[in-house]
């Protein structure tokens, strides 16, 4: 009681000098910017796993369940990623305990950029040795705040807009960026389907096309996946699961019209074909699911409920340990995360790259590609004496964009990195799963790269 009653002397006294302060400079904010310098004191974590490769590569995610053993194990998934998809980047990841729903735009800046100071301190953001990028609660804006602040600490250094990825394009980020994760979940299960052998494990017919999709989670991530996934290869999403409610529809819902509904009311509630419904929607019948949002959705409790014979974890870590072991014995094929959700890391590769060359992609090849196109087509028509179909003429002699380059990379990159992952699947007796597999190739190449330096 005495502990209590101190504790309230102390914090009258505090809100007394605030009083005080206010009085004296006539200025009501002063003494509330103060108190709130005093009172609000943040904690941030930063976790380098490997460095086989540098720049170190990692999201920053702000949220208030962030935890150091959370951002060392994604540092660790860090690692294994960028050396699955071969992006020479090693592992790393950051965190910072915070509700940015709590703050408003000027306090978060103010925030951002005093991690980024701290950060700097300590080179753990850096362009040639600790790159962060947008994770959980981040995104283009709080990348921007960051390399300016290290700009800003560091004038004369030349490469500072490569300290960070997944910029804002005005501001050094590269076409694409935002989209690549869903993208690159899209493209991986394309390569999934382009392989009958690994298709017949499921039992689904071959190909994309009226596939029964659920999607948890209509972020960033899911929400790109499903619009591709919708429009561009002809499947179904028939639910979708967010924290209000679900919607369903088995005929396919409009997802771009459902994110714009979000966006505006704030859920999905409202929306035709809301359900006042939750988790349970993930052992809905359908033949794709897709948890896209945080880690650790389907576990012991629910995977044995779990009736879709494929998963892609869009999120990392989305299927616990003991629901691993549970939807393997039941047959049931899991994308794993480390592969699925690269897309990210890739294209921030990419924008990485464009930021030490300082120059857009696609800049010094484009018109030349459409000249050399342009010729081969007047000829064909010389040859011939007919016009060549304009609308397919239109579309060869296009030079590619960036963002065309970009996609264009990233499908290369899932292509590959699947077949790889295939084929130590079906040749090796160890690799019983997807995940074990693409573990294997992971851990592979990180081991012949440290014995490279003698390490």
């Amino acid at each position: 009681m005495a502990g209590d009653a101190f504790l309230k002397s102390i914090e009258s006294n505090f809100q007394n000098a605030v009083r005080c302060l206010n009085a004296t400079y006539e200025d009501d904010q002063l003494g509330e910017d103060l108190a709130t310098k005093i009172l609000f004191t943040f904690t941030g974590y930063r976790s380098v796993h490997s460095e086989h490769f540098e720049p170190v590569k990692g999201g920053i995610r702000f949220a208030p369940d962030v935890n150091q053993d959370e951002v060392e194990a994604l540092a660790a998934l860090m690692s294994y990623k960028c050396s699955l998809v071969e992006v020479p980047f090693g592992g790393s990841k950051g965190g910072l305990i915070i509700d940015p729903r709590e703050w408003s735009e000027p306090e978060l800046e103010r925030i951002t950029r005093r991690f980024t100071q701290e950060l700097a301190k300590r080179d753990l953001i850096h362009p040639s040795q600790n790159v962060p990028a947008p994770d959980v609660g981040t995104g283009e804006r709080e990348m921007a705040w960051m390399a300016d602040e290290y700009k800003r600490l560091n004038p004369a250094e030349l490469n500072a807009w490569a300290c960070v990825t997944g910029k804002p394009v005005s501001k050094g980020g590269i076409a694409g960026r935002t989209e690549a994760t869903g993208r690159g979940v899209e493209y991986a299960l394309r390569a999934f389907f382009d392989h009958p052998r690994d298709v017949a494990r499921t039992g689904l017919t071959p190909g994309l096309r009226g596939k029964r999709v659920i999607v948890q989670g209509l972020g960033n991530v899911g929400y790109h996946a499903a619009l591709f996934l919708s429009t561009e290869d002809e499947a179904l999403v028939t639910h979708v699961l967010e924290r209000d409610g679900a919607v369903v529809d088995e005929t396919g819902i409009d997802i771009a019209a459902l994110r714009t509904h979000i966006m505006e009311t704030g859920g999905t509630k409202g929306f035709p074909g809301y359900v006042n419904s939750g988790m349970e929607m993930l052992e809905a019948d359908a033949d794709i699911l897709i948890p896209a949002a945080m880690e650790l959705v389907i576990t012991e409790d629910n995977a044995p409920n779990i009736k879709t014979p494929l998963i892609i974890e869009a999120a990392n870590g989305p299927v616990s340990a003991e629901a691993d072991v549970i939807l393997r014995e039941r047959g049931v094929v899991i994308i794993p995360d480390l592969y699925a959700n690269a897309g990210g890391v890739t294209v921030s590769y990419f924008e990485w790259i464009k930021n030490l060359s300082r120059i857009r992609f696609g800049r010094l090849q484009r018109r030349a590609e459409e000249a050399r196109f342009n010729a081969l087509i007047d000829g064909i028509e010389s040859m011939l004496g007919k016009q060549f179909p304009h609308d397919i003429a239109a579309r060869a002699v296009e030079g590619g964009t960036e963002i065309d380059l970009v996609r264009s990379g990233l499908e290369d990159t899932m292509r590959n990195t699947y077949e790889v992952i295939s084929k130590v699947w079906n040749s090796e007796k160890l690799a019983t799963d997807l995940r074990t597999a693409a573990m294997m190739v992971a851990v592979r190449r990180i081991a012949q790269s440290y014995q490279t330096l003698g390490i």
